[in-house]
């Protein structure tokens, strides 16, 4: 049996990101809900993905739309109910489609019932399920950290005359996950989703989950040429996150999703020590089966020397991990704003974007509208919803401009999307790239990124393939992908120029040939997947 035969479903696996708030409005009160959802989800399935992955839909008081969860085990009355969820999975699971969800085990919600009993006093059941800590003599916070969000990362509370943790807002108190009460009552959260069907999680933030319980001040943060715009980023971030401890949690959640056959599990790690932290939560068998960062996803460029660093610190050793990438998500601005070069065609750069995406080792994943060519959307103040944006305001730029609706019908309120306004304004310009209007457009982006994934689900080298023979010069990168006896060679122009590349195509016949290129050019925003004979 081949190498692709026998991998896992989710190793090399496409999988779309799905921002609930954003996708579809089944009710008409201007936020997308899981009825939405179910009711496009053949949509998704022709995309040729293999799994959803749903933002939080818990219930929450949506200061963080919904990384601020009140209630894990539940279903937000603004997107629907466990019914309403049950009917998704038994859909998506009919389609052929796993079910993957966010599960936020860093911090819960100020309303959360275990944070209100946990404040009421300080010798209750569940008094040290959240880091509290008392003032220095002074009166001041017990620590230096800073939160994410800007300011402190303790906020005062008058019952119980102490100052509690929140590495974001101060509406999200931090779990003390080495407490082994609190694990066994997360490790309870992820055993009632897989019991309900859910094939898998992406677990938010999760170097975040345990902080120094000697609380230790950190050092402040070396010199550097990029701006500072929270107080956050004037710290070395090594006490209140990233403890050594995180690792074993992880094993124990890894030994429950064991369980459950075909469970997936892929942890989102950001900060200064990500891609180390990324690979101890993946070393080995007992951990995650993968994780992913913000490589791509705060990069102001697209270069070929960024791709290839990325890609090369994840070898196809043992013991190491499997990675997970993307361009895009819901923290992030849309990729085709920040890297399209001046001068290049916006259309012709986002074909090339998703051909290399696809032809990455690991595992993908596309964003909703990711597959329209969406850009980012300048949102005004006025509207601005997002709480680290108002917090920073005008030196964070909104993640509002990323999470906007989905535009489905070009001619319809709303591009489809609702009928009445949203919770957030459409794109001026996203009306013309709805899906309506490319679904029978064979030259669409919609169209290609069907054809790219249906190409590499086929093609074992993309799929499950180690990668050789890297070059990154200029504009150029290119770097082959082998499996099973295939050898496919990808080529891109990150570009605005021609390049000469009869070098490395000659002998390659053409899988994949975008923009006018062929096996001895790359025209500008070129893209060419050529396959060899033999595994040279």
């Amino acid at each position: 049996m081949s190498a692709a035969a026998e991998a896992p479903w989710w190793k090399g696996a496409a999988i779309y990101q799905i921002y609930p708030r954003s996708f579809a409005d089944s009710n008409g009160d201007g936020i997308g809900d899981l009825a939405g959802i179910t009711a496009r989800l053949d949509y998704i399935a022709s995309l040729g993905v293999e799994a959803i992955w749903l933002s939080p839909f818990y219930p929450s008081p949506m200061d963080d739309f919904g990384y601020d969860i009140a209630d894990y085990e539940g279903v937000d009355p603004i997107f629907g109910t466990l019914a309403d969820f049950d009917a998704l999975v038994a859909r998506a699971h009919a389609l052929g489609l796993k079910v993957t969800t966010d599960l936020v085990f860093a911090h819960t919600s100020d309303r959360h019932a275990w944070f209100a009993e946990s404040r009421a006093s300080k010798d209750n059941d569940k008094a040290d399920w959240y880091v509290w800590a008392d003032a220095k003599p002074d009166g001041s916070p017990p620590t230096n950290w800073q939160s994410v969000f800007g300011g402190p990362a303790w906020t005062w509370d008058a019952r119980r005359g102490q100052y509690y943790m929140h590495n974001f807002l101060g509406s999200q108190p931090q779990l003390n996950v080495h407490n082994p009460e609190v694990q066994d009552a997360l490790l309870g959260v992820v055993r009632f989703w897989l019991d309900r069907g859910v094939d898998g999680f992406r677990i938010d933030a999760i170097n975040f989950s345990m902080h120094d319980p000697e609380l230790r001040d950190n050092p402040p943060a070396p010199p550097s040429n990029k701006v500072r715009t929270r107080p956050f980023d004037f710290q070395q971030k090594i006490h209140n996150q990233s403890h050594p401890d995180i690792p074993i949690f992880l094993e124990r959640i890894r030994a429950l999703t064991d369980q459950y056959p075909g469970s997936f599990t892929v942890a989102e790690v950001g900060g200064d020590d990500a891609v180390r932290e990324m690979k101890l939560f993946t070393a080995g068998e007992r951990r995650l089966n993968s994780a992913y960062g913000f490589d791509f996803l705060y990069a102001d460029r697209l270069t070929p020397q960024l791709v290839r660093e990325a890609a090369e610190q994840w070898p196809d050793t043992p013991g190491i991990g499997w990675p997970s990438w993307a361009f895009e998500n819901h923290d992030a601005p849309r990729a085709l704003s920040r890297w399209t070069p001046e001068g290049v065609d916006a259309a012709a750069y986002a074909r090339m974007k998703m051909a290399l995406l696809c032809a990455l080792r690991g595992n993908i994943i596309l964003y909703n509208g990711e597959e329209l060519g969406l850009d980012q959307v300048e949102i005004p103040f006025e509207l601005v919803k997002d709480p680290e944006a108002l917090k920073n305001w005008p030196l964070t730029l909104s993640r509002d401009g990323a999470r906007t609706p989905l535009p489905w019908a070009a001619g319809e309120t709303h591009a489809g999307f609702s009928a009445v306004d949203p919770w957030l304004p459409l794109g001026a310009a996203h009306g013309a790239l709805a899906v309506d209007r490319q679904q029978d457009d064979p030259a669409s982006l919609l169209n290609l990124t069907r054809q790219l994934v249906a190409l590499r689900a086929a093609h074992p080298a993309l799929r499950i393939g180690r990668d050789a023979r890297w070059i990154a010069e200029g504009d150029l990168l290119v770097f082959d992908r082998i499996a099973d006896g295939e050898h496919i060679r990808c080529l891109f122009n990150l570009g605005g120029g021609t390049i000469d590349v009869a070098a490395h195509g000659a002998g390659g016949v053409p899988v994949v040939a975008l923009n006018g290129a062929d096996p001895a050019h790359l025209s500008p925003c070129g893209a060419l997947w050529l396959k060899f004979e033999g595994t040279n």
